[in-house]
């Protein structure tokens, strides 16, 4: 095959989007796009995992950033929702029963406010009407004639008491230790002196009288405080028969309001209960005594049990909710407790100040939350997993366990949870989860893959004007015109270096349709056209290229050493790409290939000195195999050979240098110059196949800038793989250069055709016995193999004949190379 076969047509240098394919003169005639951008099995995976009502189908979308994959899942879930029905609303009450874990009650949506508002009408009723009943005349009457008798009923028991002991000689009189039976003499006590002189019987009688008078005052006593308890009861059900026809005539209607509510109904008697006991509490408060110089604060009870808290509160015209969590920290996803600070540095809390998480807000509906953003925040993965495995949000002191005391604090109930999680993050992510984490499998069993790159169909390009025409709309940008949608399309497909694919890193291109709008509405341009596209491209190229225009100056300056003109034996020139940042870019580099007699074999000096990856190093160790595939089969290999990137002083990795290396081999070895206008990419095989490479694109332009500032001839240009063809989206200078006759592009799938282009020699064929023709390069590396291998055959018998002589060990035969 000649060079002129080889060469890459122009028509296949780039591919050209036609803007007839578009039927609208702008963006503004077009509808803007509705869903994604052909990311067919993303978006099925998206549909099964929604319909898919078990526990653990939760969904990881999985993809490069700027892929539409937040995008894609917001509009696949704003039309999922809209048949769905609204989750309950959830509150937190007050438990009566144990005020330190919190009650939660599910209510249908919308009701939750509603209940929060009856209990806080009924609280005002009360604090009004129980103060109002109790200072009524018909209460006051009823509790004064209760009193009234058991003070009646008491002045009988001490009346009797007393007549019994003034009959017995004893009298009961009141001390300050007390009620007291006392011993009369003629209307007064005894004297200690007169009952001393009484005779021993006579005391003995007295003392008997005096405690079995002291005995009945202890039973009249035991029977008063009795009838204290007694009075205590009775006033307590006159207040309860009160509070009954003030509370029941409002928590009756509530009851009946939710009936069917069964955890509700509870809580209601609850409160009637607590009600009915603390009605003193309604009473208005004494103020408490001053001192002198400090103004004391009124205490006043307080009425927050009776409060209700809405958690969650959902609105009943709306479907199933979907929140974004976009600082999904332990807080943020599952809610907390906060604490109110009072005088003295104390701080204190209620079932009021327990403030809801995105697990609460989302529950009944979707979860979306980035994958990194939950792995990096402290407890927030390991709290997530253990409320998908129970099914419940529990509200917790995540610090508690770390304390070196223990902090009471509220224990609210745990509320179910029924929520689909939407996880979003890159593939390495969900795969190191998937190898790492035991417990993912289990929980996100459903993954949705977004693709960067799709494949260029009509209605996919349709879906992309569609795109421009929605991004324009959306955030008032100029409208485009078909050429700048046809030339917004050319750069897609060069993101992805594939004339048959279009990028879908939409982040990239909807802000290259923002940079084309701002530089056409600058220059006063009513539309974008092709014009302004690729004056984005080219401002933004040169907002980056600073490194790049530095190493081309010093490439034409000669301080980076790279021939473009004459031809050299043993070296050529290599193409590598360099990335920084969001910038890429080609730039040649000089392989020189030295070869001499010896065992050595390939020696690859950056692995030598460890600047060498292990791809690099396994494309070095592929030439021997196809050097001894090709010209060791009737003979071995004896030969050193040493390969270098001159002025490299960084790491090489990446085996797309291996053809030239081979072809620098070739030369060396048979002694023909190559070419210093030609670089050459592509890696090789053993049997001397051509394979694909990435960045061909950079490199081509690459080298295609060296010659530039060194001037073109005519005669340079690029070697590539015959399958990278497709890859090319070249820049229109250099398409313009080829067009020209300035620049050259070849296209290979053999050694044997990349070394006649080098070379301007045949490769040759080999023959039946072996041998290639004669003057063709492999017939030339063969003569020049085997005149290294006689070579240290005839030194080696010398060396064995002058050991046999000095009575030394002899050398070793030739044999095969070292590794």
């Amino acid at each position: 095959m000649s060079e002129t076969d080889c060469r890459v047509p122009v028509e296949k240098l780039r591919w050209v989007c036609d803007p007839a394919l578009f039927n609208f003169k702008t963006t503004e005639d077009i509808a803007g796009l509705e869903g994604s951008v052909a990311q067919h099995r993303a978006t099925a995976a998206i549909d099964f995992g929604l319909g898919m009502p078990n526990n653990g189908f939760n969904i990881y979308l999985a993809g490069d950033a700027g892929t539409g994959r937040t995008s894609t899942i917001r509009q696949m879930l704003q039309k999922y929702v809209k048949d769905t029905s609204p989750p309950s609303d959830w509150c937190y009450v007050h438990n009566f029963h144990s005020p330190d874990a919190p009650l939660a009650l599910a209510l249908p949506a919308g009701m939750g406010k509603e209940l929060a508002a009856d209990m806080r009408e009924l609280l005002d009723y009360m604090r009004s009407d129980i103060p109002t009943a109790l200072e009524s005349k018909e209460y006051e009457t009823n509790r004064v004639t209760l009193i009234e008798q058991f003070q009646e009923k008491n002045g009988d028991i001490f009346s009797a008491l007393e007549k019994e002991a003034a009959e017995r000689g004893f009298a009961l009189q009141r001390t300050v230790s007390g009620l007291v039976i006392v011993p009369q003499k003629e209307g007064r006590n005894f004297t200690q002196e007169e009952y001393e002189a009484l005779e021993k019987n006579e005391r003995e009688q007295l003392d008997s009288v005096g405690r079995a008078l002291t005995e009945r005052l202890n039973d009249c006593l035991r029977q008063v405080r009795e009838n204290e308890k007694l009075l205590r009861d009775a006033l307590s059900q006159l207040d309860r028969e009160l509070g009954l026809s003030a509370v029941g005539h409002h928590l009756d209607p509530l009851k009946e309001k939710y009936v069917g509510f069964q955890k509700v109904q509870k809580y209601l008697d609850d409160v009637q209960e607590d009600l009915l006991l603390n009605l003193e509490d309604f009473k208005p408060q004494a103020a408490p005594p001053q001192i002198p110089g400090l103004k004391l604060p009124k205490q006043e009870p307080t009425f927050e049990r009776y409060e209700v808290n809405v958690l969650v509160e959902n609105n009943p015209e709306n479907g199933a909710p979907m929140v974004f969590e976009s600082n999904p920290t332990y807080t943020n996803l599952f809610g907390r407790i906060e604490n109110i600070m009072q005088m003295g540095g104390m701080a204190s809390t209620n079932f009021t100040l327990i403030k809801p998480g995105a697990l609460h807000r989302a529950n009944g509906g979707y979860l979306i939350v980035d994958a990194r953003e939950v792995l990096i925040n402290p407890f927030a993965w390991e709290s997530l997993k253990r409320c998908i495995r129970n099914m419940e949000i529990k509200i917790e002191d995540v610090l508690e366990q770390y304390r070196f005391m223990t902090v009471v604090s509220l224990k609210p109930e745990p509320i179910p949870l029924n929520a689909k999680i939407i996880m979003i993050g890159s593939l390495w992510i969900y795969y190191l989860l998937f190898h790492m984490e035991p417990d993912y499998r289990k929980f996100f069993k459903v993954k949705a893959d977004f693709d960067n790159r799709i494949n260029r169909t009509p209605e996919v390009m349709h879906d992309y004007a569609l795109f421009v025409a929605a991004h324009c709309c959306k955030e008032g940008l100029l409208p485009f015109d078909a050429t700048g949608v046809a030339a917004l399309l050319e750069h897609a497909s060069r993101l992805v270096e594939d004339q048959e694919l279009l990028s879908s890193q939409f982040t990239e291109l909807s802000d290259l349709i923002r940079e084309a709008s701002y530089w056409a509405k600058r220059d006063g341009a009513e539309v974008v056209d092709r014009s302004w596209v690729k004056r984005a491209v080219h401002e933004k190229t040169f907002r980056s290229n600073r490194i790049e225009e530095r190493i081309q100056e010093y490439l034409a300056q000669g301080v980076i050493l790279c021939d473009t003109k004459g031809s050299v034996v043993g070296q050529i020139n290599g193409l590598s790409v360099m990335t920084l940042g969001d910038y890429a870019f080609g730039r040649p580099s000089r392989l020189t290939i030295r070869v001499s007699q010896g065992r050595a074999g390939m020696v690859n000096i950056e692995r030598e000195v460890k600047l060498s990856g292990p791809i690099h190093d396994k494309g070095v160790l592929i030439l021997t195999g196809y050097l001894a595939g090709k010209f060791a089969q009737d003979q071995p290999l004896s030969f050193s050979a040493h390969i270098c990137f001159e002025q490299s002083y960084e790491g090489v990795e990446g085996d797309s240098a291996s053809s030239a290396e081979l072809y620098g081999l070739l030369s060396a070895l048979s002694g023909l110059p190559i070419r210093q206008g030609i670089a050459v990419t592509g890696s090789v095989n053993q049997h001397g196949q051509i394979q694909p490479i990435g960045g061909v694109n950079y490199k081509i332009e690459g080298f295609y800038n060296v010659c530039k500032a060194k001037g073109l001839t005519g005669e340079q240009g690029v070697l590539i793989p015959k399958i990278n063809e497709h890859n090319l989206m070249l820049s229109d200078e250099v398409v313009q250069a080829v067009q020209e006759g300035m620049f050259h592009i070849w296209s290979v799938q053999e050694v044997d055709q990349g070394i006649e282009i080098l070379t301007g020699v045949a490769a040759g064929k080999m023959g039946e016995d072996g041998s290639y023709p004669e003057g063709s390069v492999n017939f030339l590396v063969q003569q020049r193999l085997k005149k290294m291998f006689d070579n240290m055959r005839r030194l080696a018998q010398q060396d064995k004949e002058q050991a046999k002589e000095e009575g030394a060990l002899p050398l070793p035969e030739p044999g095969p190379l070292k590794d």
